[in-house]
């Protein structure tokens, strides 16, 4: 099939901006002028209360004569705090995942034999429909997987008997298959990637009803097949911390409020895979590995403090890194003293760096954690407590693991179905409104101008369609 696309002149396009710019523009004084809660957020950064749940509970600090006091992060899933769920399965040397998305779903922790009946259930479900991948993945192949996936999720409606049914069986049905077919999906798209992109070759192994997600990941993306239970159960505990954060992160927030017009699973859940896409949400776990690998290139010894300290100095004043001035992977919404992700990880990174040989890489994280907070505090003057976010360690974690980094933020979009799905369940069955804040038109009225009497403001565009060799 031929593809097209219009040829925009770069002179076009520069006088399009200018007009862009100057006609988009809001002064962000008018933000505190009309007391708008700009990103949602109140003045003192704390989230607009906009709804309520019982799903989860994200905690990073209290209010005391109505001024922020730091502590300790807590990340609670139905009333049970995560960690306790993570230290249960270190414990007893066994998989967590899928008992978590019982808990989200359902909002109780599963008896054994429940938990086997369900196991099994996602298992049956990972299986895709007829030909699904060879149509929708192999024929349209993307350099991104996170795209793919969403359009993927979106091609499921054409397969669903029934899909436009928001009655909770059928939503029910529809999140568990997609819990269980995402990483499937995830996987796939992967393989599509390596071929057409990476020019390597591709390879599909049948779904084994007997592994977790986990498992089935990572057998799913090794040509051998081949993983240690350590790894699998690595790959497990990433899966569970990653698994739901509240209603109000941006994902979640977009699940919910596309849920609330009534639409369908699917678009629900393709909405939140393009938000989670975004460095600033999910895809920030690329950004930390890639300043990590700029900083190993230059800096001589990367396990020294001082000259590691003078090159997140240079990140922050856009002499280094991306340009934007963010060091990756530390500060947060909401946690202050502590992200109990990134405590879990930390953990594991360390262990695990001393098994592999990547201490180095470990430290030099570590470092960043700890001098951060005090550049902020010296070179921008920021009291604002800062700690290491989930992102920080997760990066390493995957590459220790032989995950590439194109599926660094896909599996974070894998666990966090769990999440999306039990939202949109509570969205449907709770709330009944359809979300619907404001904007304050800033805009001066102006009378309508003739044709005959505008003044030219940029040069016509002329387009052009410049077909594409067919791939």
């Amino acid at each position: 099939m031929s593809q097209y696309i219009s040829s925009i002149s770069n002179e076009a396009l520069s006088n399009l901006c200018e007009e862009l710019r100057k006609n988009n523009y809001i002064n962000p004084d008018y933000y505190g002028r009309f007391d708008v809660k700009r990103g949602l957020r109140n003045a003192d950064g704390t989230g607009v209360l906009a709804g309520l749940t019982r799903i989860c509970s994200v905690e990073g600090y209290y209010i005391d004569d109505g001024e922020r006091v730091p502590k300790d992060g807590r990340l609670i899933y139905r009333g049970i705090n995560m960690s306790d769920i993570v230290e249960a399965c270190e414990r007893e040397d066994r998989f967590g995942f899928e008992e978590v998305v019982w808990l989200l779903l359902f909002g109780y922790l599963p008896t054994q034999t429940q938990l086997d009946k369900f196991k099994r259930v996602l298992a049956e479900c990972r299986e895709l429909p007829d030909e699904f991948i060879e149509d929708m993945i192999m024929k349209a192949p993307s350099p991104d997987i996170m795209n793919k996936v969403a359009r993927s999720v979106l091609a499921l409606y054409s397969y669903d008997p029934n899909p436009d049914d928001t009655s909770e069986e059928n939503i029910l049905r529809q999140c568990i298959q997609l819990i269980a077919q995402v990483p499937v999906i995830m996987t796939s798209a992967y393989q599509v990637k390596r071929r057409v992109y990476d020019k390597k070759s591709m390879f599909f192994h049948q779904n084994k009803l007997e592994l977790g997600t986990a498992e089935s990941i990572l057998r799913s993306i090794r040509n051998d097949k081949k993983f240690t239970p350590e790894e699998a159960k690595l790959l497990d505990i990433c899966m569970i911390i990653h698994a739901e954060h509240g209603g109000g992160n941006n994902s979640t927030f977009t699940t919910r409020c596309i849920t609330s017009s009534g639409t369908d699973t699917y678009s629900a859940i393709s909405a939140g895979i393009g938000s989670l896409k975004g460095p600033r949400h999910g895809g920030a776990n690329i950004k930390v590995f890639k300043m990590m690998e700029e900083m190993k290139q230059n800096i001589d010894d990367i396990t020294d403090e001082g000259k590691v300290a003078d090159y997140l100095t240079k990140i922050m004043n856009r002499q280094a890194g991306d340009g934007s001035g963010l060091i990756y992977g530390m500060g947060h919404a909401v946690y202050t003293l502590s992200d109990p992700r990134a405590v879990i990880l930390r953990r594991y990174a360390d262990e695990f760096s001393k098994k592999t040989g990547r201490e180095e890489e470990f430290k030099l994280l570590a470092l960043i954690e700890s001098i951060t907070p005090e550049l902020f505090a010296k070179h921008r003057g920021n009291k604002k407590k800062i700690c290491a976010n989930v992102d920080l360690y997760s990066g390493l974690i995957y590459d220790m693991l032989g995950i590439p980094q194109d599926l660094f933020t896909p599996i974070f979009m894998a666990a966090r179905t769990a999440g999306w799905s039990a939202h949109r369940i509570e969205e449907i069955t709770s709330n009944g409104k359809i979300v619907r804040p404001a904007y304050k038109n800033v805009t001066i009225p102006r009378a309508y101008v003739p044709m005959s009497d505008r003044v030219p403001r940029t040069e016509g565009i002329q387009k052009e369609y410049i077909p594409i060799e067919e791939r």
